[in-house]
Protein backbone atom coordinates (compact mmCIF):
# COMPACT_ATOMS: atom_id res chain seq x y z
CA UNK A 1 0.00 0.00 0.00
CA UNK A 2 3.30 2.15 0.97
CA UNK A 3 4.37 1.99 -3.08
CA UNK A 4 0.28 2.57 -4.17
CA UNK A 5 0.38 5.74 -2.26
CA UNK A 6 4.51 6.88 -3.95
CA UNK A 7 2.49 5.79 -7.29
CA UNK A 8 -0.34 8.39 -6.68
CA UNK A 9 1.58 10.80 -5.53
CA UNK A 10 3.68 10.51 -8.40
CA UNK A 11 0.89 10.36 -10.83
CA UNK A 12 -1.18 13.31 -9.07
CA UNK A 13 1.84 16.47 -9.29
CA UNK A 14 1.55 19.00 -12.15
CA UNK A 15 2.80 22.09 -13.15
CA UNK A 16 -0.27 23.93 -12.31
CA UNK A 17 0.12 24.86 -8.19
CA UNK A 18 -3.63 24.67 -7.68
CA UNK A 19 -3.89 20.73 -9.05
CA UNK A 20 -1.27 20.17 -6.60
CA UNK A 21 -2.92 21.53 -3.71
CA UNK A 22 -6.37 20.21 -3.90
CA UNK A 23 -4.58 17.13 -4.75
CA UNK A 24 -2.27 16.59 -2.09
CA UNK A 25 -5.33 17.81 0.21
CA UNK A 26 -7.65 15.01 -1.17
CA UNK A 27 -4.46 12.30 -0.60
CA UNK A 28 -3.62 13.50 3.14
CA UNK A 29 -7.54 13.69 4.42
CA UNK A 30 -7.06 10.04 5.02
CA UNK A 31 -9.68 7.37 3.73
CA UNK A 32 -9.52 3.27 4.17
CA UNK A 33 -7.86 2.62 0.75
CA UNK A 34 -10.35 -0.01 0.40
CA UNK A 35 -10.36 -0.40 -3.19
CA UNK A 36 -7.03 -0.29 -4.04
CA UNK A 37 -5.84 -2.65 -1.04
CA UNK A 38 -8.57 -5.55 -3.08
CA UNK A 39 -6.73 -4.79 -6.07
CA UNK A 40 -4.04 -6.34 -4.03
CA UNK A 41 -5.17 -8.95 -2.14
CA UNK A 42 -7.12 -10.06 -5.06
CA UNK A 43 -3.65 -10.50 -7.12
CA UNK A 44 -2.32 -12.01 -4.38
CA UNK A 45 -4.87 -14.56 -4.10
CA UNK A 46 -4.08 -16.19 -7.92
CA UNK A 47 -0.42 -14.89 -8.14
CA UNK A 48 2.50 -12.58 -7.21
CA UNK A 49 1.65 -9.38 -6.42
CA UNK A 50 3.84 -6.53 -9.32
CA UNK A 51 4.34 -2.77 -10.32
CA UNK A 52 1.55 -3.51 -12.70
CA UNK A 53 -0.82 -3.61 -9.31
CA UNK A 54 0.57 -1.07 -7.42
CA UNK A 55 -0.50 1.10 -11.07
CA UNK A 56 -4.04 -0.57 -11.31
CA UNK A 57 -4.55 -0.15 -7.47
CA UNK A 58 -3.75 3.49 -7.47
CA UNK A 59 -5.84 3.97 -10.90
CA UNK A 60 -8.43 2.54 -8.62
CA UNK A 61 -8.47 4.87 -5.75
CA UNK A 62 -7.61 7.81 -8.42
CA UNK A 63 -10.93 7.13 -9.99
CA UNK A 64 -12.50 7.24 -6.66
CA UNK A 65 -10.95 10.38 -5.28
CA UNK A 66 -12.47 12.35 -8.93
CA UNK A 67 -16.02 10.83 -8.06
CA UNK A 68 -15.50 12.34 -4.76
CA UNK A 69 -14.96 15.59 -5.43
CA UNK A 70 -17.56 15.53 -7.79
CA UNK A 71 -19.64 14.18 -5.19
CA UNK A 72 -19.09 16.88 -2.94
CA UNK A 73 -19.89 19.63 -5.16
CA UNK A 74 -23.12 18.38 -6.09
CA UNK A 75 -24.22 17.29 -2.92
CA UNK A 76 -23.00 20.67 -1.39
CA UNK A 77 -20.91 18.62 1.34
CA UNK A 78 -18.80 20.19 4.06
CA UNK A 79 -17.24 17.23 5.44
CA UNK A 80 -15.67 14.51 4.74
CA UNK A 81 -13.91 11.97 6.88
CA UNK A 82 -13.60 14.39 9.56
CA UNK A 83 -12.33 17.26 7.30
CA UNK A 84 -13.38 20.04 5.49
CA UNK A 85 -14.35 19.23 1.67
CA UNK A 86 -12.17 20.21 -1.06
CA UNK A 87 -14.88 22.53 -2.22
CA UNK A 88 -15.81 23.88 0.99
CA UNK A 89 -11.39 25.02 1.44
CA UNK A 90 -10.56 25.63 -2.79
CA UNK A 91 -14.36 26.22 -3.97
CA UNK A 92 -16.52 24.32 -6.42
CA UNK A 93 -14.71 25.24 -9.61
CA UNK A 94 -11.49 24.24 -8.31
CA UNK A 95 -12.52 20.99 -6.83
CA UNK A 96 -14.53 20.36 -10.51
CA UNK A 97 -11.91 20.43 -12.85
CA UNK A 98 -9.04 19.87 -10.20
CA UNK A 99 -11.64 16.16 -10.78
CA UNK A 100 -11.68 16.06 -14.08
CA UNK A 101 -7.53 16.02 -14.34
CA UNK A 102 -7.47 13.37 -11.70
CA UNK A 103 -9.91 11.46 -14.05
CA UNK A 104 -7.92 11.83 -17.05
CA UNK A 105 -4.33 11.27 -15.55
CA UNK A 106 -6.26 7.69 -14.62
CA UNK A 107 -6.87 7.35 -18.25
CA UNK A 108 -3.29 8.05 -19.01
CA UNK A 109 -2.24 5.47 -16.57
CA UNK A 110 -4.57 3.26 -17.80
CA UNK A 111 -3.12 3.57 -21.83
CA UNK A 112 0.81 2.93 -19.80
CA UNK A 113 -0.16 -0.66 -18.61
CA UNK A 114 -0.78 -1.36 -22.25
CA UNK A 115 -3.53 -4.09 -21.81
CA UNK A 116 -6.68 -4.17 -23.21
CA UNK A 117 -8.42 -6.23 -21.26
CA UNK A 118 -7.65 -4.02 -18.47
CA UNK A 119 -9.09 -0.95 -20.46
CA UNK A 120 -11.77 -2.85 -21.07
CA UNK A 121 -12.98 -3.28 -17.73
CA UNK A 122 -11.97 0.29 -16.67
CA UNK A 123 -14.20 2.05 -19.34
CA UNK A 124 -17.20 0.35 -18.64
CA UNK A 125 -16.44 0.38 -14.93
CA UNK A 126 -16.38 4.68 -15.17
CA UNK A 127 -19.23 4.72 -17.18
CA UNK A 128 -21.41 2.77 -15.46
CA UNK A 129 -20.75 5.07 -12.02
CA UNK A 130 -21.43 8.11 -14.30
CA UNK A 131 -24.75 6.16 -14.86
CA UNK A 132 -25.08 5.50 -11.24
CA UNK A 133 -24.40 9.47 -10.58
CA UNK A 134 -27.30 10.11 -12.89
CA UNK A 135 -29.72 7.39 -11.58
CA UNK A 136 -29.23 8.76 -7.94
CA UNK A 137 -29.89 12.22 -8.90
CA UNK A 138 -33.12 11.53 -10.22
CA UNK A 139 -34.37 9.50 -7.35
CA UNK A 140 -33.42 12.57 -4.73
CA UNK A 141 -36.87 13.60 -2.86
CA UNK A 142 -38.49 10.67 -4.66
CA UNK A 143 -39.90 8.81 -1.33
CA UNK A 144 -41.76 5.95 -4.04
CA UNK A 145 -38.63 4.62 -5.37
CA UNK A 146 -38.35 0.57 -4.84
CA UNK A 147 -35.45 -1.02 -2.97
CA UNK A 148 -34.82 -2.90 -6.50
CA UNK A 149 -34.56 0.43 -7.54
CA UNK A 150 -32.42 2.04 -4.67
CA UNK A 151 -29.96 -1.29 -5.37
CA UNK A 152 -29.70 -0.50 -8.94
CA UNK A 153 -28.33 2.70 -7.93
CA UNK A 154 -26.02 1.20 -5.14
CA UNK A 155 -24.40 -1.74 -7.62
CA UNK A 156 -23.59 0.84 -10.47
CA UNK A 157 -22.74 3.98 -8.27
CA UNK A 158 -20.48 2.06 -5.56
CA UNK A 159 -20.27 -1.45 -5.64
CA UNK A 160 -19.22 -1.39 -9.46
CA UNK A 161 -15.62 -0.02 -8.31
CA UNK A 162 -14.81 -2.41 -5.79
CA UNK A 163 -16.05 -5.17 -8.45
CA UNK A 164 -13.60 -3.38 -11.15
CA UNK A 165 -10.22 -4.10 -8.15
CA UNK A 166 -10.92 -7.54 -7.46
CA UNK A 167 -11.85 -8.49 -10.86
CA UNK A 168 -8.54 -6.62 -12.10
CA UNK A 169 -6.27 -8.16 -9.71
CA UNK A 170 -7.50 -11.23 -10.91
CA UNK A 171 -6.79 -10.34 -15.11
CA UNK A 172 -3.78 -9.28 -14.35
CA UNK A 173 -2.41 -12.46 -12.77
CA UNK A 174 -3.95 -14.41 -15.48
CA UNK A 175 -7.04 -16.13 -13.64
CA UNK A 176 -9.47 -18.32 -15.36
CA UNK A 177 -12.93 -16.58 -16.90
CA UNK A 178 -14.56 -18.85 -13.97
CA UNK A 179 -11.95 -16.86 -11.33
CA UNK A 180 -12.52 -14.00 -12.48
CA UNK A 181 -15.82 -13.46 -12.75
CA UNK A 182 -16.09 -15.71 -9.16
CA UNK A 183 -13.56 -12.13 -7.93
CA UNK A 184 -16.14 -9.95 -10.04
CA UNK A 185 -18.90 -10.99 -8.04
CA UNK A 186 -17.13 -11.22 -4.62
CA UNK A 187 -16.29 -7.16 -5.15
CA UNK A 188 -19.79 -6.09 -6.41
CA UNK A 189 -21.44 -8.08 -3.22
CA UNK A 190 -18.61 -6.36 -1.12
CA UNK A 191 -19.27 -2.80 -2.28
CA UNK A 192 -23.28 -3.38 -1.73
CA UNK A 193 -22.51 -4.50 1.83
CA UNK A 194 -19.97 -1.44 2.12
CA UNK A 195 -22.53 0.89 0.89
CA UNK A 196 -25.61 -0.12 2.54
CA UNK A 197 -23.72 0.16 6.27
CA UNK A 198 -22.58 3.55 5.05
CA UNK A 199 -26.94 3.97 4.91
CA UNK A 200 -26.96 2.43 8.31
CA UNK A 201 -24.35 4.95 9.43
CA UNK A 202 -25.88 7.81 7.96
CA UNK A 203 -28.52 7.31 10.65
CA UNK A 204 -27.33 5.90 13.63
CA UNK A 205 -23.06 6.42 13.37
CA UNK A 206 -20.85 8.89 15.10
CA UNK A 207 -20.21 12.08 13.72
CA UNK A 208 -16.64 11.98 15.08
CA UNK A 209 -16.30 8.28 14.20
CA UNK A 210 -17.78 8.47 10.39
CA UNK A 211 -16.32 11.61 9.21
CA UNK A 212 -19.42 13.13 8.12
CA UNK A 213 -22.52 15.06 9.61
CA UNK A 214 -25.30 12.66 10.78
CA UNK A 215 -28.00 12.59 8.81
CA UNK A 216 -26.53 13.62 5.39
CA UNK A 217 -28.34 11.75 2.98
CA UNK A 218 -31.58 12.44 4.39
CA UNK A 219 -30.73 16.23 4.33
CA UNK A 220 -29.55 16.18 0.42
CA UNK A 221 -33.53 14.50 0.24
CA UNK A 222 -31.84 10.76 -0.24
CA UNK A 223 -33.57 7.89 -0.05
CA UNK A 224 -32.01 5.31 1.59
CA UNK A 225 -33.12 1.45 2.15
CA UNK A 226 -33.43 1.97 6.37
CA UNK A 227 -36.19 4.77 5.15
CA UNK A 228 -37.88 3.00 2.35
CA UNK A 229 -38.11 -0.46 5.04
CA UNK A 230 -39.40 2.26 7.98
CA UNK A 231 -41.78 3.59 5.59
CA UNK A 232 -42.68 -0.02 4.21
CA UNK A 233 -43.60 -1.06 8.34
CA UNK A 234 -44.25 2.39 9.87
CA UNK A 235 -47.36 4.23 10.84
CA UNK A 236 -49.29 6.20 8.74
CA UNK A 237 -47.50 8.95 11.02
CA UNK A 238 -44.05 7.54 10.42
CA UNK A 239 -44.14 7.12 6.75
CA UNK A 240 -45.91 10.51 6.22
CA UNK A 241 -42.56 12.04 8.42
CA UNK A 242 -40.36 9.97 6.49
CA UNK A 243 -41.77 10.74 3.16
CA UNK A 244 -41.88 14.56 3.64
CA UNK A 245 -38.29 14.56 5.28
CA UNK A 246 -36.96 12.74 1.73
CA UNK A 247 -39.26 15.18 -0.43
CA UNK A 248 -38.08 18.32 1.08
CA UNK A 249 -34.92 17.71 2.18
CA UNK A 250 -33.13 19.39 5.48
CA UNK A 251 -33.03 18.15 9.10
CA UNK A 252 -35.83 19.50 10.80
CA UNK A 253 -37.37 16.00 10.78
CA UNK A 254 -34.10 14.57 11.93
CA UNK A 255 -34.93 13.03 15.58
CA UNK A 256 -38.51 11.96 14.70
CA UNK A 257 -37.12 10.39 11.34
CA UNK A 258 -34.58 8.14 13.68
CA UNK A 259 -37.08 7.50 15.64
CA UNK A 260 -39.57 5.89 13.02
CA UNK A 261 -36.63 4.22 11.87
CA UNK A 262 -35.39 3.02 14.75
CA UNK A 263 -38.85 1.47 16.17
CA UNK A 264 -39.57 -0.45 12.96
CA UNK A 265 -36.03 -2.24 13.53
CA UNK A 266 -35.52 -0.33 9.99
CA UNK A 267 -31.26 -0.60 10.81
CA UNK A 268 -31.33 -4.22 11.43
CA UNK A 269 -33.09 -4.95 8.40
CA UNK A 270 -30.54 -2.84 6.50
CA UNK A 271 -27.46 -4.87 8.77
CA UNK A 272 -29.23 -8.08 7.64
CA UNK A 273 -29.51 -7.28 3.74
CA UNK A 274 -25.67 -6.57 4.38
CA UNK A 275 -24.50 -9.32 5.96
CA UNK A 276 -26.60 -11.69 3.32
CA UNK A 277 -24.56 -9.38 0.79
CA UNK A 278 -21.17 -9.91 2.33
CA UNK A 279 -21.85 -13.85 2.76
CA UNK A 280 -22.77 -14.35 -1.09
CA UNK A 281 -19.37 -12.47 -2.18
CA UNK A 282 -17.68 -14.56 0.35
CA UNK A 283 -19.11 -17.76 -0.87
CA UNK A 284 -18.24 -16.95 -4.43
CA UNK A 285 -14.44 -17.07 -3.65
CA UNK A 286 -15.06 -19.98 -1.24
CA UNK A 287 -13.25 -22.16 -4.20
CA UNK A 288 -10.34 -20.35 -4.19
CA UNK A 289 -6.93 -22.07 -2.40
CA UNK A 290 -6.47 -21.19 0.68
CA UNK A 291 -3.90 -17.97 1.64
CA UNK A 292 -3.10 -14.84 3.95
CA UNK A 293 -4.37 -12.81 0.96
CA UNK A 294 -7.89 -15.12 0.70
CA UNK A 295 -8.34 -14.91 4.47
CA UNK A 296 -7.95 -11.39 4.17
CA UNK A 297 -10.48 -10.95 1.59
CA UNK A 298 -12.99 -12.96 3.86
CA UNK A 299 -12.16 -10.36 6.81
CA UNK A 300 -12.65 -7.28 4.73
CA UNK A 301 -16.50 -8.87 4.13
CA UNK A 302 -16.43 -9.17 7.85
CA UNK A 303 -15.34 -5.67 8.57
CA UNK A 304 -17.85 -4.20 5.74
CA UNK A 305 -20.52 -5.74 7.79
CA UNK A 306 -19.24 -4.32 11.61
CA UNK A 307 -17.89 -1.53 11.18
CA UNK A 308 -18.61 1.80 13.14
CA UNK A 309 -17.27 4.42 10.67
Amino acid sequence: MQKVDAVIRKSLHSDVILINQVAEYIVNSGGKRLRPALVLLSAGAFGRINAQHHDLAAVIELIHTSTLLHDDVVDESSLRRGKATANTLFGNAASVLVGDFIYSRTFQMMVSLQNMRVMEVLSETTNTIAEGEVLQLLNVHDADITEQAYLKVIHYKTAKLFEAATRLGAIICGATAHDETAMAEYGMRLGTAFQLIDDVLDLSGDSSEIGKNLGDDLAEGKPTLPLLYAMRQGSETQRNIIRQAIEQGGLDELPSVISAVHATSALDYAREVARKEAEAGCQAIAHLQDSMYKQALLQLADFAVSRSF
